[in-house]
């Protein structure tokens, strides 16, 4: 029995999901890596949904960027509004495989593009190299909307966790240089904050599938071991000053996760500094419960998203 008031539609998963995750090492690293999906095998393909696999261009430079391009096979009636998928995974952690039942849904659910980036990973690829990965794919996207069938004035970018974090870092990026237009930014737990400061993150240590210890770590590695000094904005971006001019947001937070505070604050200066904003935030949560569909949180959860990226994306 969990010491949190976790909600009790969870409770035969929670002795399954582990709370200790041994990342000190990049050999701990890749052995989680290698373990695969946490909930086990992925469904099959929906056969309503045609998947690409592309390399473009990253920042001169960087390598190639992977992307999976989802596609209706429906015959669109004109361009498609595009969601610009940024997976989680601590930013050590995670592919786009494992995105790929939520991208196909949002394909067949909204009529959509969605493209999935495969960035490079920490601790081998310390920032900035994961969100130039993003930052470069979106710019491609975006330039390439006509030849995917999506219109270039309707693109959200969308992330969980790190990817969260990851795309609230690439919509300061697409307003600070100037680039792409992003209709709207859905950050769903996201990981913002590498002071670790909040009281959430301070509270919730052992908590499942994600806690203290475990985000320590995760910025540890996202930073480098030669970080000294500031720290990006695009990095962290909880520390933008001026989150002027950025996208209309969604913001989800779960209770019982340490992430819980730094999203909620960065909701609320967003709506501070004039900029529309959903903020949700559910009860007897943790840290990914929105994967297990077992309760009813999870699947208000997902219809609200679902929802808000057709309102949004109109």
């Amino acid at each position: 029995m969990s010491r949190y008031a976790i909600d009790p539609d969870f409770e035969a998963l929670l002795p399954l999901l582990p709370t200790h995750m041994d990342f000190s090492t990049l050999e701990g690293v890749r052995a989680f890596r290698a373990e695969g999906a946490l909930l086990g095998p992925a469904p099959p393909d929906r056969d309503d949904v045609v998947k690409e696999d592309r390399l473009v261009p990253g920042r001169p430079g960087d390598p190639d960027v992977p992307v999976r391009i989802y596609r209706p096979k429906a015959e669109a009636k004109g361009p498609r509004a595009c969601v610009f998928e940024i997976h989680g995974g601590g930013f050590m952690i995670g592919n786009i495989a494992m995105m790929d039942p939520w991208c196909q849904l949002v394909a067949a659910e909204l009529d959509a593009v969605v493209v999935s980036v495969e960035y490079r990973l920490a601790p081998e690829h310390p920032f900035p190299a994961g969100i130039e990965d993003c930052y470069a794919a979106l710019c491609w996207t975006s330039s390439h909307a006509a030849e995917l069938g999506a219109d270039a004035e309707r693109i959200a970018v969308a992330g969980q966790s790190a990817g969260g974090g990851l795309a609230a870092g690439t919509a300061l990026l697409a307003r600070d240089r100037g680039g792409p237009k992003i209709r709207f930014q859905l950050l769903e737990i996201p990981e913002l904050d590498h002071r670790l400061e909040t009281h959430s993150m301070k509270a919730f240590t052992d908590t499942p599938l994600w806690n203290r210890p475990n985000a320590v770590w995760s910025w540890r590695h996202y930073l480098g071991p030669d970080h000294q000094g500031e720290v990006s904005p695009y990095a962290s971006p909880s520390l933008a000053t001026d989150l002027s001019g950025l996208p209309p947001a969604y913001v989800s937070t779960m209770e019982f996760d340490p992430l819980r505070d730094e999203g909620i604050d960065y909701a609320l200066r967003l709506l501070q500094a004039g900029v529309s904003v959903e903020l949700h935030s559910y009860p007897g949560t943790f840290h990914g419960s929105a994967m297990l569909p077992v309760a009813d949180s999870s699947r208000r959860n997902a219809r609200e998203v679902l929802a808000v990226l057709a309102r949004r994306l109109a």
